[in-house]
């Protein structure tokens, strides 16, 4: 179980408890560790249900990626499942089975925009996120890993738009946005529209991962990649990503190109410090 500190104005009687001006949350469906400095380890932490995502992991992942968003030290993020079985098998369908029945539309909408979100704060979080995969990575498992910069998998690695498979749209948790801009509209319809999954070796070939090895060095892969960038300059990486994020849906090169001068200016003043 991990448990994080912070300071904070509310009590949650269930998950929070007071020690004198801070309040600590117990993780217990993620996991959460500092490997080094300026690079951390994200764990999803269900292994003998593959991860999949309930109400509680929801909740943990919501504080721990609003955490991130003033977290200076933190420069790159892995993000891994725990566990043989695989990265994430997608949403607790018997938890969802179980409390269908008490939502209304209303309320499922609320759910719905809820969850979504979380791919939004991955895409804001300051740090660079790393997803390592193994087995599995159907529904919003998939949308983590879309939802990451960097994606390392190992050779039995398969993925999966499983949204249409369930009775609901195939275009969910962000898969209709990221997929065609990484793999191409084609073959993203293809995807989405079938449930089918894209094994390690489309994945390659499609573009959608930097690397395919095996399991034994996932962690030794991620932790190659992630001491690169962290050797970089924070504020080089933080606006690189930002960039990326604007320019994915700029107006044009103009802007484009704006982006990236104004970046690189605010880099060079930091390096160099602007005579007063």
């Amino acid at each position: 179980m991990h448990i994080l500190c912070y300071r904070c104005k509310y009590i949650d009687r269930h998950r929070h408890f007071l020690v004198g001006e801070v309040v600590c949350m117990r993780y217990e469906m993620i996991g959460y560790e500092t490997c080094e400095p300026g690079i951390g380890i994200l764990s999803l932490n269900r292994p003998e249900k593959y991860n999949a995502v309930n109400q509680h992991m929801m909740m943990e992942l919501e504080h721990f990626w609003s955490e991130r968003e003033n977290d200076v030290d933190t420069h790159v993020i892995i993000l891994k499942g725990n566990g043989e079985k695989g990265f994430c098998a997608g949403l607790d369908m018997n938890e969802a089975m179980e409390i269908r029945h008490k939502m209304n539309s209303h309320q499922f909408y609320h759910a719905q925009v809820r969850m979504a979100k979380l791919m939004l704060r991955m895409r804001q979080a300051p740090q660079v996120i790393v997803c390592i995969v193994h087995g599995a990575a159907a529904g919003i498992g998939f949308s983590f890993a879309l939802s990451s910069d960097i994606r390392i998998i190992s050779s039995d690695a398969r993925f999966s738009a499983a949204y249409i498979n369930i009775g609901f749209g195939g275009a969910d948790m962000a898969c209709s946005y990221f997929l065609p801009r990484m793999i191409g509209a084609g073959r993203a319809y293809e995807f989405m529209l079938t449930g089918n999954f894209m094994s390690a070796q489309e994945a390659m070939s499609l573009g959608f991962v930097s690397r395919v090895v095996e399991r034994d060095i996932l962690m030794d892969t991620a932790l190659e990649f992630a001491r690169n960038m962290n050797g970089k300059n924070p504020a080089g990486l933080r606006l690189t990503k930002e960039a990326i994020n604007i320019n994915m849906d700029i107006g044009g090169l103009e802007q484009a190109l704006g982006v990236e001068n104004r970046n690189q200016a605010l880099i060079y003043a930091e390096l160099f410090k602007d005579p007063a």
